[in-house]
């Protein structure tokens, strides 16, 4: 079973957290989950709804019996 901010523990997927002028909050996305994206006012609030948003993503590919990707444990890309 994945860790879960319910547990008191975070997931150890990958999420990159930046601004967004256009939306005027800070964006968190995870990508190894498509579509996995979240907002806030703050970086650590983007992160706490990331990880409610992973919680989500993970939940309804269990309900549909779709793959779950593992974490894989180091940066994806590269700046």
């Amino acid at each position: 079973m994945k860790e879960s901010l319910a547990d008191g523990k975070m997931h150890k997927y990958e999420i990159i957290i930046y601004w967004s002028n256009e939306d005027q909050a800070f964006i968190a996305e995870v990508p190894e989950l498509p579509g996995c994206i979240a907002h806030g006012h703050t970086p650590g609030e983007a992160l706490a709804n990331c990880q409610e948003a992973i919680n989500l993503w993970l939940d309804t590919a269990r309900e549909f019996g779709r793959q779950i990707p593992e974490p894989k444990g180091k940066r994806l890309m590269y700046a």
